[in-house]
């Protein structure tokens, strides 16, 4: 446990506050306000982004009918299967119905999930000002942004970036 939040606990309780909270409200309060988003998966299920703190994130904002992004996935993928301890997620700012046609040629084994047009304005909230694709961002394990890149991955710089974390 680290220090602040045993200290946070100490306040809590001392307080009265019940230490079952504690985390669920330490994991919440630090998180970006993009993990209070859910989005569909290809089968309709709903995600809660949340779910999703705990670990360092890879989200990558894709489209299907762009040539940079779809290129990367490849690269995304292969770092996705060599780091366990980091949760990367596709986020399409696309429509369902182009997504899952996509997913029916070129397969991942990370998640892919569907912004729709809405996705723009994520990324804008994220610091894409541009709005361009793709755009990834890294968050830490607590959901605050670590890093931003906007345009195709470099797979190696991703790599050693991920090392650090």
């Amino acid at each position: 446990m680290k220090r602040r939040d045993f200290l946070r606990q100490a306040m809590m309780a001392s307080i009265g506050v019940s230490g079952v909270l504690v985390p669920m409200l330490t994991a919440h309060a630090a998180a970006d306000p993009f993990y209070a988003q859910a989005f569909s998966d290809l089968q309709g299920q709903e995600h809660d982004f949340t779910q999703f703190l705990g670990k360092p994130v890879v989200l990558n904002f894709w489209a299907t009918w762009c040539p940079p992004c779809v290129k990367e996935m490849p690269d995304l993928d292969a770092l996705h299967n060599a780091h366990d301890d980091v949760q990367f997620v596709g986020l399409a700012v696309d429509t369902e119905i182009n997504v899952r046609k996509f997913g029916e040629k070129v397969q991942v084994s990370y998640p892919l999930l569907i912004a729709g047009h809405g996705g723009i304005k994520l990324m804008r909230q994220l610091g894409n000002k541009q709005g361009g694709l793709p755009f990834t961002v890294v968050f830490d394990a607590d959901g605050n942004v670590i890093k931003r890149i906007l345009g195709q991955i470099d797979p190696d710089e991703l790599a050693q970036f991920i090392k650090g974390i």
